[in-house]
């Protein structure tokens, strides 16, 4: 096995353990016996658990956001946009799920390279001139926008970690009742929602 493949294989025994038992959880010993390596290889390769957890949770937050702000910067109906990026989110979860347990635990790595929130506060940035756009054509005031940029992407994020357990209903469902939510508000709420057809054929590349 050359140098890189061993990395390669260190860092999925380690994002297996830290999903399944947390930064604090999990020690080098542990790593090490899992991919069947002496506690030194570890500690070459990455110097420690936190350099190995820091690995991880950078390509984690590279993945995640990618996958956000993609439907983002294609554009397109404000409504398609909302719901092709709800289905992102939880696509990546479905695909992801140690991944996104990662993400959402609380580790004072993570707080150093990138936490789940910081990773939510940058597509809200990017959010933010979706809705400035519609507010000026509504006759809202778009200095609101960055406000409710936060609110919706939060929205979004906080659905996702309960769907995270729940796994029910499925995630089209959810990604529908979402933007049920968000798009016709409490006061407009369609009884049976239904994602537009146009959002399904982005997600599938249509």
């Amino acid at each position: 096995m050359t140098g890189s493949e061993r990395r390669e294989q260190l860092l999925v025994v380690s994002r297996s353990l830290f999903a399944e038992r947390g930064f604090e959880g999990t020690s080098v010993e542990e790593i090490a016996a899992r991919a069947q390596v002496s506690k030194p290889v570890v500690y070459e390769h990455f110097g420690g658990k936190e350099g190995v957890y820091a690995v991880i949770v950078d390509r984690e937050v590279q993945t995640l956001l990618t996958a956000l702000i993609g439907p983002l910067r294609r554009g397109g109906h404000p409504r398609v946009t909302v719901e092709a990026t709800a289905l992102a989110l939880l696509d990546y979860i479905e695909t992801n799920t140690d991944g996104f347990r990662i993400l959402v635990r609380d580790s004072p790595v993570a707080q150093a390279t990138g936490t789940f929130s910081s990773l939510i506060g940058d597509v809200a940035t990017q959010v933010e001139s979706v809705l400035a756009d519609q507010f000026r054509r509504q006759g809202f005031d778009p200095a609101n926008a960055p406000m409710y940029a936060q609110m919706l992407v939060g929205m979004i994020a906080l659905t996702g970690q309960w769907w995270l357990e729940a796994r029910s209903p499925e995630k089209h469902v959810v990604a529908a009742h979402l933007v049920n939510l968000a798009w016709n508000g409490l006061r407009a709420l369609e009884v049976e929602p239904k994602l537009t057809p146009a959002a399904v054929r982005r997600r599938q590349g249509g």
